[in-house]
């Protein structure tokens, strides 16, 4: 078996989304003095790599803590779509190039390569995003959750947040942002796991998201 982190680790310098702040991790106790260390952690609930709920945008709809453990495991594939370049779509070709395999996966991950960015000013750009009839198969094959290795599913510059509503606003999907090192995966299914803090009334959480790889 063979485990791949797809998480970005959360430090005090890390990219966050416009407008928010980034986290702040303060040493509350020490070895030297209380014989014992502890941190102090403040974050927004959408830092680093972490998946939204329907909630996130919709206020009548499920919370992250009212899904159920299952929600957040399950058979992923990667979709390699690293030539599309900034700016540009992603669309149904990208799936039907492995559409035997996507039909069978409950998560789609897509790797647009932008990860390589993280920490850049660059990774605020105009990333590659999904189209729309890229989103319609995601709930007509009643997947789980997609994920992206960009900052959002909406281009940075969607303040309407279109893909986001459309996804969320039909069934109890998450959507996962800022994975990284899906280019380790292969191109097979593979077990994804992708567990949330469960807070109450919760929006979204930042993950600790990984590959399990059978050998």
């Amino acid at each position: 078996m063979k485990i791949i982190d797809l998480t970005q680790t959360i430090c005090e310098t890390m990219p966050v989304y416009p407008g928010t702040e980034q986290p702040k991790l303060t040493v509350a106790n020490t070895h030297e003095k209380d014989g014992f260390r502890e941190t102090l952690i403040s974050f927004y609930s959408h830092t680093g790599t972490h998946m939204d709920a329907p909630f996130h945008i919709f206020a009548d709809r499920t919370r992250l803590n009212e899904l159920p453990a299952e929600q957040f495991v399950g058979k992923a594939l990667v979709i390699d779509c690293r030539n599309v370049g900034a700016g540009g779509e992603i669309g149904m070709e990208y799936v039907e190039k492995v559409r035997e395999l996507a039909d069978k996966a409950e998560f789609l991950l897509f790797n647009t390569g932008w990860d390589a960015n993280w920490g850049k000013e660059e990774y605020f750009g105009e990333y590659p995003v999904v189209s729309k009839e890229v989103c319609q198969y995601v709930l007509d094959s009643q997947k789980k959750g997609v994920g992206f290795d960009t900052i959002g599913i909406d281009p940075i510059s969607g303040g309407n947040l279109t893909l986001h509503r459309m996804l969320l606003s039909q069934r109890d999907i998450v959507i996962i942002e800022n994975l990284t090192n899906l280019d380790k995966i292969g191109g097979g299914l593979f077990t994804f796991a992708a567990l949330p803090l469960k807070y109450k009334d919760a929006d979204g959480s930042p993950i600790r998201a990984v590959a399990i790889i059978e050998e």
